[in-house]
């Protein structure tokens, strides 16, 4: 019979190691799990950067669609209001000379035709009478069907704007998400430029003046020379460069993109629209190779980023909130078409 042997148990030195190693894995791991993640390098900070930089102009152009579409509803609402408010005088007007007319007809016309005839002293001067009445009548139809059809002119004018008020709730909403939004990434893009040190952030200031002129020095932008409003607008453009840029703003001392574009314009005497979405179609488009200096550049898929060709392969814009209004490369962005305008 084969004998069963217990197993030889732990003694109590090993169970203490035993403890020890495990406590110590278990201290690692949670040390390991814990520890922050390791800090990105500047050329990943500026990769992330640029990112938020573009998605915060992407939301920044629909604000400003949004803010166009506000001033317009809102002015187009107070057209409608005052056509109201007077359609509703004239109305009034209207319902007193009925009120008039129908007190003259009671008045004159209470008695039976016949019977005023045969008590009347003056036959003629009835008849008079009578003529007068009867055009007094015809008068209240006229009247009658003013009124009706200004009645049915004010509620289609209170009708469309309850319907542009409504349009306008909903644009107020969306500017205030779309400013939001804008915000939200231009804080997390600051955020990320504040884990860079000093010397950090002086290279990356250095690389992005070497690779865009910013300082608008020493920039070669051919031999071509800008000419008409196209070129008024390029040159009041050049005054500006070193400005800020801020989200939403339209000069004179900071801009977005297309804020500097419909300002420089401006100055040409141009009016232009406020967004790049439209102020690609404010014009006629052309290729890369039909451009000259002082026409609009968009760059994108979507559209979102519009400069002014500034000549030799170069745009002037409102770059970002760290590069600010500054001379770029055109190839540093994917190129869409040009725009000439007028």
């Amino acid at each position: 019979m084969a004998s069963h042997r217990r197993p030889k148990q732990p003694t109590r030195a090993r169970v203490t190691v035993l403890t020890s190693v495990a406590a110590a894995a278990v201290a690692l791991t949670a040390q390991s799990a814990s520890a922050a993640p390791a800090k990105p390098s500047k050329d990943e900070v500026k990769t992330q950067v640029d990112a938020l930089y573009e998605e915060a102009e992407q939301a920044t152009e629909k604000f400003n669609g949004a803010k166009e579409r506000q001033e317009t509803l809102e002015k187009e609402i107070g057209q409608i209001q005052d056509q109201v408010a007077r359609g509703q005088g004239e109305l009034n007007d209207l319902r007193s000379s009925l009120g008039s007319m129908a007190s003259a007809q009671y008045r004159n016309g209470g008695i039976d035709p016949s019977l005023a005839l045969l008590l009347s002293e003056d036959p003629d001067s009835y008849l008079d009478k009578a003529s007068t009445l009867e055009h007094l009548s015809g008068k209240q139809v006229e009247a009658v069907q003013k009124i009706q059809a200004k009645q049915r002119t004010l509620a289609q004018q209170r009708q469309e704007a309850a319907g542009k008020l409504a349009d306008l709730d909903a644009t107020r909403k969306e500017l205030g998400e779309k400013k939001k939004v804008s915000a939200e990434k231009l804080a997390a893009a600051q955020a990320l430029l504040n884990t860079l040190t000093a010397q950090e952030r002086a290279a990356l200031k250095d690389e992005d003046t070497r690779a865009s002129r910013a300082d608008g020095q020493r920039v070669d932008l051919g031999d071509v020379k800008a000419s008409g409003r196209a070129g008024a607008a390029l040159a009041a453009a050049k005054t500006k460069v070193g400005s800020a840029y801020i989200s939403g703003n339209e000069g004179p001392n900071s801009f977005d993109c297309s804020g500097l574009t419909q300002w420089a314009y401006k100055q040409a005497g141009v009016n232009i629209s406020r967004v790049t979405y439209t102020q690609a179609n404010d014009g006629t488009r052309i290729s890369r190779s039909q451009l000259q200096p002082g026409d609009l550049v968009f760059f994108y898929g979507d559209l979102h980023h519009v400069g002014l060709y500034a000549g030799n392969n170069m745009t002037l814009h409102a770059s970002n909130p760290r590069g600010g209004v500054k001379y770029e490369s055109m190839d540093n962005m994917p190129f869409q078409f040009g725009v000439r305008i007028g």
